[in-house]
């Protein structure tokens, strides 16, 4: 299988050992992904959730997380054994009829995920210094622009496990000040329930747990190792310990998600308040539950804003470059002018729209509308022989990613009925 080379990179040379200090050498990437499916999207459709249903749909986000593990150790699959992230493989084995389309549709995902991230990160500025959006969208845009193309992988990787640490100690502080319903939340957590109403949320959560721009950004991750470069047991071994770290950091993206849901339910609809808005919950936080509540409800958003705002313009960056059959250097002028793009691109819809909040459904829209062709896109290239050579996927890999596939496509295809026709799905 002839791939192009990556100069620029080393392979490692560690031989992987099973022990514990060995297995923290490969955490990482999963970690900067995780940032992506606990974004201020997520906290506003996690905080409704809550607030109008209780506990009852806590097993929307570990069907999620499931579906986001299987999806996320696939394209990492392809990075470790090819070298190439899910753009640069479209690039090198579609016809570029096919991935010229499907590339720049994922650029545009990045800018509409990055929408809701640099938003998010300036809601939380308002809330802590009352500065006005228009001040906080660029300041959030400028700080992103420089952790990426000031910082490498491995440092930036660093900053995202201290951001992820702190928003879970936040939310850990947090859920000590409430009365917690246990019992009930673990029957809400793995039996699926679907009270009359519910189905818009059960999509919103669904549909915001897997995003495109996630599935680019870890194989790209990834595959700046070269551990494809090491071949056979080497690889194998690779593969193994990239799906610990998948799973260890889906996991903590899917304890903070249910944490967040877990407050909503034992502060607001314990006292028959729903909430479908950021502000709205910080500023109803503090009398409910008392003492720095507020407070670190608002510096937790600033850190997941500014967290996920990073990954996405990372993942810009990676699909950017990928068109032209590169990889992922902020050094390389392609990789900046993606980054730029997606961050530049993203803050301006948001200082022009006159209703941030209606921003953020569009931006959910367009993310259902491009999600298909990425998971159908990854699964040909990690089907093939051709581009996976011996670690292509076994035939019951790809029919659990087909099923997966088809299962987040048709719920995405259903929020976005829902939003522009609301008629069709009313009382669901």
């Amino acid at each position: 299988m002839d791939l192009p080379d990556r100069p620029h990179f080393k392979p490692t040379k560690d031989k992987p050992r099973l022990a514990a200090i060995e297995i923290l050498k490969y955490i990482g990437p999963g970690l900067l992904v995780t940032v992506g499916f606990i974004d201020p999207g997520n906290w506003a459709a996690n905080l409704s959730a809550g607030s109008t249903f209780g506990y009852s749909l806590l097993w929307v986000i570990t069907l999620g997380t499931f579906l986001l593990v299987l999806l996320q150790h696939n394209a990492a699959h392809l990075g470790i054994a090819t070298g190439c992230c899910v753009s640069e493989a479209a690039t090198i084995y579609l016809p570029r009829r096919v991935s010229l389309p499907i590339l720049a549709s994922a650029v545009a995902a990045a800018v509409s995920t990055a929408l809701a991230e640099i938003l998010g990160a300036a809601i939380a500025l308002q809330m802590l210094t009352r500065m006005p959006l228009y001040l906080g969208v660029p300041l959030s845009c400028a700080f992103v622009l420089f952790m990426i193309f000031s910082n490498s992988y491995r440092r930036l990787e660093r900053w995202i496990i201290g951001f992820v640490s702190l928003i879970g100690i936040g939310f850990i502080y947090e859920l000590a000040l409430v009365p917690v319903d246990w019992a009930s939340a673990a029957r809400g957590a793995f039996i699926p329930d679907l009270p009359k109403g519910s189905l818009f949320l059960v999509m919103s959560l669904l549909g915001s747990v897997v995003m495109p721009h996630n599935l680019y950004l870890h194989s790209e991750i990834i595959q700046s190792r070269q551990w494809n470069l090491e071949g056979g047991d080497k690889v194998r071994s690779r593969l193994r310990f990239e799906f610990l770290d998948t799973l260890l950091s889906m996991g903590i993206g899917w304890a903070i998600n249910s944490a967040i849901i877990v407050l909503a339910a034992s502060t607001f609809f314990a006292h028959g308040t729903i909430v479908d808005q950021l502000p709205e919950a910080e500023r109803l936080l503090e009398p409910l539950i008392g003492g720095g509540s507020k407070l670190i409800f608002a510096f937790a958003l600033l850190l997941a804003g500014l967290a996920s705002s990073i990954t996405a313009g990372m993942a810009g960056g990676a699909i950017f470059t990928g068109i032209f059959g590169e990889c992922y250097d902020p050094e390389d002028k392609h990789t900046r002018i993606g980054v730029a793009i997606t961050l530049v691109g993203a803050s301006i819809v948001a200082l022009v729209a006159p209703d941030p909040f209606q921003a953020l459904v569009l931006s959910q829209l367009a993310l259902s509308v491009q999600l298909p062709f990425t998971i159908f896109t990854q699964i040909a290239l990690t089907s093939s022989r051709r581009v996976m050579g011996e670690y292509v996927n076994k035939r019951s890999t790809t029919v659990l990613l087909l099923g997966a596939g088809v299962l987040v496509s048709a719920l995405n295809l259903l929020l976005f009925v829902s939003v522009l026709f609301p008629g069709m799905t009313k009382g669901l």
